[in-house]
């Protein structure tokens, strides 16, 4: 895969805590995915920081958590009125659907078409903000180990090539982002790349992930890019014009 040096690379801060954002001011948001790895983090990461946020499954029972800030709604992007009326008022969509691993190893259009879903139940409802989850292994790359991770997943990286293509083609204010293999661990830092995966990490954790989806969302930052996600490390490296919470440079 495609990786480039820290020195254009944004760092998230070391020190950074849920809730440290009172500058942005706090927004509504609606999860898609809620229920599944990422997007558990993506919910405890926005309540913490002082959000509204609506989570829109299939199965609400799946959710355990409970808060005052927190609206769970039943139902399915494909269920178009439906979609639109949970869309209502939002700021943005954070989506975090994805496929279980035994079915990401088979032909699927789920990607694809919940996604051509969302973008036109956003359009109805006039909501343009979208933050989506793809993943890596569509950066271009060499080596053994990569062909044979790319042609595993060849079925899903199809799919997501499908999501990618309807997000790019439509008018909203996206940002894809694609992070490596995900990991368990609650480390909520992460460095990140327009275009490529930074240099010096294999893997991303679900809640670095999340946290980095919530940052580009709060500071309306990597619109209509496509940005690579993996851990932050000590080979990464924040430039001058970091932000005490993500960092940013002129390439991100």
């Amino acid at each position: 895969m495609d990786r480039i040096g820290p020195q254009i690379v944004t760092v998230s801060d070391l020190g950074h805590t849920a809730g440290s954002h009172p500058v942005f001011g706090a927004m509504k948001l609606l999860v898609l995915g809620a229920t599944g790895n990422s997007g558990r983090e993506v919910l405890d990461l926005a309540l913490a920081r002082g959000h509204q946020v609506t989570a829109f499954v299939r199965s609400p029972q799946k959710i355990t958590q409970t808060h005052t800030r927190l609206r769970v709604v039943p139902g399915s992007p494909f269920d178009l009125p439906e979609f639109a009326r949970a869309l209502e008022g939002q700021n943005a969509v954070l989506s975090t659907l994805g496929l279980a691993p035994r079915l990401a190893l088979r032909p699927s259009h789920f990607m694809a078409e919940s996604t051509a879903a969302t973008v036109s139940a956003m359009r109805t409802a006039g909501v343009l903000r979208l933050c989506i989850l793809s993943a890596a292994v569509l950066f271009p790359g060499t080596g053994p180990q990569y062909a044979f991770f790319k042609w595993l997943l060849r079925h899903h990286a199809r799919d997501l090539e499908g999501l990618e293509t309807v997000v790019k083609a439509s008018d909203l204010e996206w940002t894809i982002a694609r992070p490596p293999r995900l990991v368990k661990a609650p480390d909520a830092r992460y460095a990140a790349a327009r275009d490529a995966l930074p240099d010096g990490a294999s893997s991303a954790t679900f809640r670095g992930t999340a946290a980095f989806l919530l940052d580009a969302t709060e500071r309306h930052e990597h619109v209509r890019e496509t940005v690579g996600i993996v851990r932050a490390n000590r080979r990464s490296r924040p430039s001058d014009r970091d932000h005490p919470c993500t960092g940013a440079t002129p390439i991100v």
